[in-house]
């Protein structure tokens, strides 16, 4: 089956790669790497903001951090000219949560993103990974993940 017939099972349509918002690419394609930029919680209806600890609880940032997810995939269609099929694994994320300095479920957010991408991939949705603390990301959303993706 493949990664859009997936994506289609679980009611996920990916979005158009969102652009840049400052001085940067939003991919950097290297030998049969893919690094994708952090992409910022965003949904249909606009940014994801919030501080967790504080105006957020771990189930919404756990969905923020699927958001991010989704718009990596995003990036890595964009990378791969359309052809999500070219993916071989996730290799690697990293997670910033926008949290208040008491907050220590960091890694409870970003299984939002660890899990869908799961979900989505199978086993080559497994990757290595790093979940940690902002006191503030861009725009004041709630989380930022990057990702290295390898290709054929």
């Amino acid at each position: 089956m493949s990664i859009q017939d997936r994506l289609a099972e679980l009611g996920v349509t990916l979005p158009d790669a969102p652009a840049p918002a400052a001085n940067y690419v939003p991919f950097v394609v290297t030998g049969h790497h893919v690094h994708v930029s952090g992409q910022i919680s965003q949904g249909p209806e606009g940014l994801i903001t919030g501080k967790l600890g504080a105006d957020l609880d771990v189930e919404a940032g756990a969905g923020a951090a699927r958001a991010c997810a989704i718009s990596l995939l995003a990036q890595l269609r964009r990378a791969c000219d359309g052809d999500l099929d070219r993916l071989v694994r996730v290799v690697k994320l990293v997670g910033f949560v926008n949290s208040t300095p008491d907050f220590t479920d960091q890694p409870k957010v970003i299984n939002g993103a660890s899990d869908f991408l799961v979900a989505a991939l199978g086993e080559a949705g497994r990757h290595a990974r790093s979940a940690v603390s902002a006191a503030s990301l861009p725009f004041g959303v709630a989380v930022e993940i990057e990702a290295i993706f390898e290709i054929r």
